[in-house]
């Protein structure tokens, strides 16, 4: 039995994308001939591009404050200050996702709109002129809580698994595994970035030897995978969090202090003293 391989390479000769261009007549004009179970990792800056997602800005953290929702962590370095933010996808990550490189001066590049909807869109258009039952990713580069550098992630999916369930099954020692959830899209999408690259023009990559991971177009997509604030552990960044606990404590303390003195409070305003009772008699 041969062991399982997978193959990855990206497509050439793609060129600039401007507003309003066909991604799938673009995709299939590069010559490729895409097979039933081939997952195309598609770079979500061209999906930006295509869908007119530019924003007029003078000043990038004009348009980043625009797409935040909540401030998880600021750092300044150097004069620069870094923001690590909750934007309105739900996704955490620097700058939002706001884009400033390869776009003309004076004007940034938002994510798309709804990624998992353009990503079944474009998986739909692919099925539908080649015959082929494919998925799509569409992937951007994040970084890591603890760990230096950044690679690609999915943010967006068509037909496409994006998690392998595999609780409930055993492991080689016949141990059941009970938290076993590979994200095998965030996978998919780091492995596609070692062919794209990020300058070398080529924004899309192909997976093959995938087809277990390919199903129906309405497979919940990489909104999925964004995990909700009640059940992250480490929703604010250190600072932020102690200056969150200090306010919260401080304004406890002066709650529990105000319990303290009500006592008092009322006997002077309800109670006469002792010594009047007697005068009054």
């Amino acid at each position: 039995m041969s062991a399982p391989a997978i193959t990855v390479f990206a497509l050439t000769g793609m060129g600039e994308v401007q507003p309003g261009d066909d991604l799938v007549a673009l995709i299939l004009a590069t010559g490729v001939e895409l097979a039933h179970g081939d997952i195309l990792v598609v770079t979500s800056k061209i999906v930006s591009k295509a869908e007119g997602r530019y924003v007029q800005a003078a000043d990038r953290e004009e348009a980043i404050t625009a797409e935040t929702v909540r401030l998880v962590a600021s750092r300044t370095f150097d004069g620069h200050t870094m923001r690590i933010v909750e934007n309105r996808l739900g996704m955490v990550a620097a700058a939002a996702g706001v884009d400033a490189s390869n776009t003309p001066d004076g004007w940034v590049l938002l994510l798309p709109e709804d990624p998992d909807r353009s990503a079944r869109a474009l998986a739909a258009g692919l099925r539908a002129a080649t015959g082929a039952e494919v998925g799509v990713i569409l992937s951007d580069t994040l970084g890591r809580p603890w760990r230096e550098g950044q690679t690609d992630v999915a943010i967006g999916g068509g037909g496409v698994r994006m998690i392998a369930d595999l609780r409930g099954t055993t492991d080689q020692a016949g141990k059941v595994l009970s938290v076993t959830t590979p994200c095998v899209a965030d996978e998919l999408a780091a492995a596609s970035d070692l062919v794209k690259g990020k300058a070398s023009g080529n924004p899309v990559a192909v997976v093959r030897g995938r087809a277990d991971l390919v199903g129906p177009l309405d497979l919940p997509g990489a909104s999925s995978i964004v995990r909700a604030s009640e059940r992250d552990l480490f929703w604010l960044g250190t600072a932020e969090a102690l200056d969150q606990g200090y306010r919260d404590g401080y304004a406890a303390a002066l709650a529990d202090l105000s319990e303290q003195e009500q006592p008092e409070h009322e006997l002077q305003e309800h109670e006469q003293p002792e010594h009047e009772q007697k005068d009054a008699t």
